[in-house]
């Protein structure tokens, strides 16, 4: 088999606000999107909600030039959306943005989108973050899907910025993945023992005219129908670029490191959806902070004992790719918190120094605008 190219895409959804209200638009500017398509060239397009756009990379083979593309595209966007006296926010929920208020994108596919699910998509006020890794050969996407599942769970802890909800603070780090779950085709992927066995489950759903495609499969992980990528979209939209990179480096070693097990004839030990469901929940509620079940020991493990156990296990690959940095990021982010962890200090904050609840809410949306920004300045 021919080693994967293990190439690079980012995909990130943002959310608009108004700069004099904090609030998420309820339609988009005519000429916005118009604009970002004449200055990206095909990488911004529309999302279901007016108040959503949507961005991806070019196929990249190193992180630097993921982190240039995605800090040109962050930049690129805000600049446009600030002529329109409007803001972008790198966040899966916004903090009191009401899903009553928003209009859908016209378009065939959203409208469809709107028809079939009704209520539960009109709710899908979220963002997330979707990462394509080159894995060009079918069995091996089918084989190395099973085993990724393991590490899904890490990953949301990683990326966790949706702690709050009209208004309200949710208790849970990723109140995303909560209305995500209410969509069909959703959560862990199934296991399959090949590309053909895979296929066949979707020529069932398509033949009886469910699905036109697999584009409509949603699962945390899933074999791109659009290109020869393994693509990874569990994770929270990182509001810092720096958190977004190190996940993007996490996900494509730990591929890199399947693919070695794999050419020594061994492979990462296959755990039951219903324990890995456990770990998703566990991090979908705390985030980094209670730790996940360890399957071997029968405990809970703390989270920063597991990035230390999987940054050693990883260190070839991160030097293979030259990544060391953005892996090791890892420890950032459990020094310093995730997104949610800051909106919710933020607005800890800023009701403790005297500002009511609606100004409090502001004062994240402000920290949000901020930080989408942070390491996107140009470099020369």
């Amino acid at each position: 088999m021919k080693e994967p190219t293990f190439s690079i895409g980012i995909e990130e959804e943002y959310m608009l606000v108004d700069k004099d209200t904090r609030d998420l638009i309820s339609h988009a500017p005519a000429t916005m999107l118009p604009e970002c398509e004449a200055l990206l060239q095909g990488q911004v397009s529309p999302e279901f909600l007016q108040c959503q756009i949507e961005v991806g990379t070019r196929v990249c083979n190193t992180l630097d030039e993921a982190r240039n593309d995605l800090a040109y595209l962050r930049r690129t966007v805000s600049s446009v959306a600030n002529k329109h006296n409007l803001a972008l926010v790198a966040v899966s929920t916004h903090p009191f943005g009401r899903p009553s208020q928003l209009a859908h994108t016209h378009k065939e596919r959203y409208d469809q989108l709107a028809n079939d699910l009704q209520e539960v998509v009109r709710q899908l006020v979220i963002s997330g973050m979707h990462i394509h890794v080159g894995i060009e050969d079918n069995d091996l996407r089918i084989d190395l899907l099973g085993q990724t599942a393991y590490i899904l769970p890490h990953i949301l802890a990683l990326t966790t910025s949706s702690p709050f909800w009209r208004g309200r603070n949710t208790g849970l780090k990723s109140y995303r993945i909560s209305l995500w779950d209410g969509m069909p085709r959703t959560g862990l992927p199934e296991y399959f023992d090949s590309y053909g066995e895979y296929q066949r489950h979707i020529d069932v759903l398509v033949k009886a005219g469910v699905i036109e495609d697999a584009t409509k499969i949603w699962w945390d992980i899933r074999p791109s129908t659009r290109y020869p990528t393994l693509e990874m979209r569990i994770s929270d939209v990182c509001t810092r670029l720096d958190d977004a990179l190190c996940v993007a480096a996490f996900y494509r070693c730990w591929l890199r490191m399947l693919y070695r097990l794999r050419r020594s004839n061994q492979r990462w030990r296959r755990y039951t959806l219903f324990l890995i469901n456990e770990n998703r929940w566990r991090a979908h509620r705390y985030g980094i902070d209670e730790g996940l079940l360890d399957f071997g020991r029968g405990e809970i493990a703390p989270f920063a004992d597991l990035i230390e156990e999987i940054l050693e296990l990883l260190q070839e690959d991160a030097a293979f790719f030259g990544c060391e940095r953005e892996l090791n990021h890892m420890r950032t982010i459990i020094q310093e918190g995730t997104s949610a962890h800051r909106q919710v200090h933020a607005y800890e904050q800023a009701l403790a120094e005297g500002m009511d609840h609606e100004t409090a809410l502001h004062a994240v949306v402000d920290l949000l605008i901020d930080e989408t920004l942070i390491g996107t300045e140009a470099r020369d």
